[in-house]
This record gives C-alpha cells, structure tokens and sequence, in this order.
C-alpha cells in the first residue's frame, strides 16, 4: 500500500480516537516515534498524517513542546449541509484551476508520477465505485499538496466533505459518475499533460474544463432526476386515484 493511503488511514484512525475519547482536546498526543509503534508504520507515514491533521485544525504541533489536540477541532470539522451541487461545483471551479496553475510551477517528477497511477486506476474502476472515487480524491489532493500550501489541502479537504456527505450533492455526482465515466480519464490526463509540461496556464485551463463540463454534465443529471422523480409522484397520483375509483364503482 502506498504511503499516501498509508496516512489517510493513520488520519483518519487518529480522529477515530479523538471522537472516542482516547485523545482529548488540550492533551497531548504521543510522540511520532511512539504512534510509530502503536500503528506500526514508519515514522514518515506518521508525519505526512500529523501534517494533514494540522491543516485540518485538528491537532497542533508545537516546536520544542510536542502535538496537542485542538480544543475546537470538533467544531472545526462542521460542514454546511444546505450547500448545492452547483455551488459546491462553483466553488471548486474558482478555486482549483488555480491550484493546478501553482502546481504546475512546483510539481516534481515522483507527484507526476503518483498523478499518473491515479488515472491508470481510474481508467480500471468503474465510474462510481469506490477505487473510482479514491483515484479521483487522490488526484484532486495531489495537485493540492503540490502547491505546497497546507491551506489549500484544508479547503479542499472541506470542498470534498461536501461531496461526499452532503446527501443532494452525493445523489447528483453519483449520477454523472454512472453515466459518464468517460470523460474523467480523458479530463484528468488532459490536467497531467499540462503539469508535465509545468505549464501553468495550460493546467489552469484544463482544469477549468473540466469543471465546466462537469457543471453541464450536473444540470443534465438534476433535470433526468427531476423528471424521474415527476413520474414517480404522477405514477403514485394514478393509482391512488383508480384505487379510489374502484372503491367508489
């Protein structure tokens, strides 16, 4: 397993014991040679998961002193839930073209090549199911880290909770990703083309595509939804009505 799902699961196991108590807020949290031990990674693994915990303002690692639970980082975790998915794709439109334009000035050749592997695997997952949706995360976070901001893996970060817990959100990308998992490979190669060459406007563009055409592929989706659900109700209409009809004859 990859370093990079190697941490995400060290992150995750690591907020599974601050929600369960084992790793209160204010207190501190054990050494990196210690959580080593416990989860029995190396202590690089470790540190890039302490690191995205740190830009997620769940812990804070302190120089000289050690890392500390946030006292507010269960607040901090909150998302809105009224979002929709066309803010939601807005939002991402303004801000990750920009992030793949940053990128492209900073990327190294082993992101590239990890940028690579995550298409490989999409290209091989079916368009939503779970191999597909990480290789897609683990694209988008990619480019993200290689700005070399932690600001902007804690928005995206925020960005991606929305859709993937907000359940109108979920409902609509599900759909697109059935529908057309086609244009996700060709999309994402067109966004690592551009990062080979280190051609910030070109990596702009490309990712500004993509959600362009992802907006388009949303509006496609949410009117098939509207019209099934329309059906649906007028279906449930009908046989009320003719069920009350043959009570009344």
């Amino acid at each position: 397993m990859s370093n990079n799902r190697l941490y995400h699961k060290v992150a995750q196991a690591i907020i599974n014991m601050m929600a369960s108590g084992s790793f209160l807020a204010g207190t501190k949290l054990p050494s990196e040679r210690a959580l080593s031990e416990k989860f029995g990674v190396s202590r690089v693994v470790i540190r890039e998961a302490l690191i995205s915990l740190e830009s997620l303002g769940e812990i804070e690692i302190r120089a000289g002193s050690g890392i500390y639970v946030c006292e507010d980082s269960q607040a901090k975790g909150t998302i809105p839930t009224n979002v929709t998915p066309f803010e939601l794709t807005q939002t991402r439109l303004l801000f990750e073209p920009e992030c793949a334009a940053l990128a492209a000035t900073r990327i190294t050749d082993d992101q590239l090549n990890e940028l690579r592997r995550t298409i490989d695997k999409m290209a091989i997952s079916p368009g939503n199911s779970s191999e597909g949706e990480e290789a897609d995360k683990d694209f988008h976070f990619r480019i993200a880290k290689a700005t070399g901001n932690v600001a902007n893996v804690f928005f995206l970060e925020k960005l991606w909770r929305m859709r993937t817990e907000i359940e109108a959100v979920k409902k609509v990308y599900r759909a697109v990703c059935v529908e057309d998992p086609t244009h996700r490979v060709q999309e994402h190669t067109l966004i690592l083309d551009a990062l080979i060459a280190r051609d910030p406007l070109a990596a702009r563009l490309a990712m500004r595509g993509h959600f362009e055409r992802l907006f388009e592929a949303l509006l496609d989706a949410s009117e098939r939804q509207a019209i099934e659900e329309a059906i649906q109700r007028s279906s449930a209409y009908r046989e009320q009505y003719l069920s009350m009809a043959a009570i009344a004859a």
